[in-house]
């Protein structure tokens, strides 16, 4: 299968996404203060006119799913001038008709989902925004949200390469987002510097929680240093793939000062991706589904987190 040197697999997406890290480009709202490349999730359209956004992140499940989606997707991007990264989650979305995590990890390691991986990484050759993929991603964490997570490392890389030589066979220019969540551990799970042209980190900030778990909020440059940190042992560019904050008016003012500020003394991380939308699996320790759009993060005295 064909292979590609590390610099020229990511140089489409760090070239489009480099552009908005010129400090002479000053962002309007609601882009947060700075000149880090930024992106979002964003399925109601908030930064649909946001000219500075650099990023359109999408999801899709691949199983129930019509790829019609991604043809979309890549016009929404294209007329906006913006990368394309398309999280791709190993299930469906019906949730009573998911498999087991057993059922996922012998069908992948015998071929039975290649099909799957194959007919959207078809699609994906024939867009024309610069492709990212990010496959089966936070897989180091053991909360029970996603079947792919928590498996033996040795499974889940023996997986994630097979789903890679793939996506690259069908889609050659294609780069490629290895995306822990940030957790300890998750070195064990790096499937090799061939298989990793960006590795993508996931941040959410929920104040409550902080407060009454750690002792305390905590600032985004806290979760930053902590989880970074953890990556550049692996010497790839670094995005914050997911980026989440609900708190108090000022928590959450503290968090939108910091996320595009220059990082000096992290030269390889590259861009942040905001994550607009309720979350849809719950928070630990009973906090419900914190609501991360931009609309409703702030929460106020008569607010309950997860309502």
């Amino acid at each position: 299968m064909k292979r590609f040197k590390p610099v020229s697999r990511a140089r489409r997406i760090l070239a489009a996404i480099a552009i908005a890290g010129s400090p002479l480009i000053l962002s309007a709202a609601p882009l947060p203060p700075g000149n880090m490349p930024y992106g979002a999730f964003d399925p109601e359209g908030d930064y649909s006119d946001e000219p500075d956004a650099v990023i359109e992140h999408v999801f899709l499940p691949w199983e129930d799913v019509s790829l019609i989606s991604l043809l979309d997707a890549d016009e929404y991007a294209l007329e906006r001038g913006r990368a394309l990264m398309v999280t791709i989650e190993p299930w469906t979305w019906t949730v009573d008709e998911r498999n087991t995590p057993e059922f996922l990890r012998n069908g992948i390691l015998n071929g039975y989902y290649d099909a799957n991986m194959r007919g959207i990484c078809q699609v994906l050759k024939d867009l024309q925004s610069p492709i990212s993929v990010r496959w089966a991603h936070e897989m180091e964490r053991n909360e029970g949200q996603f079947i792919w997570s928590d498996w033996d490392p040795e499974d889940y890389i023996t997986s994630y390469k097979r789903m890679i030589d793939i996506c690259r066979d069908q889609a050659p220019d294609i780069t490629v987002v290895w995306s822990p969540a940030g957790d300890d551990g998750l070195e064990d799970y790096y499937p090799g510097d061939d298989y990793v042209d960006i590795v993508g980190l996931s941040i959410f900030g929920l104040e409550q929680w902080e407060i009454d778990i750690l002792g305390g909020a905590r600032k985004y440059q806290q979760w930053l240093d902590e989880t970074y940190a953890r990556v550049e042992v692996f010497g790839k560019p670094v995005i914050v793939a997911e980026l989440g904050f609900v708190g108090s008016a000022a928590y959450v003012a503290q968090w939108e000062g910091e996320v595009r500020q220059p990082q000096p003394d992290k030269p390889l991380l590259s861009g942040v991706v905001y994550f607009n939308q309720k979350e849809v699996y719950p928070w630990p320790d009973g906090y419900g589904l914190p609501d991360w759009r931009l609309e409703n993060r702030v929460i106020g005295d008569d607010q309950e987190v997860g309502n």
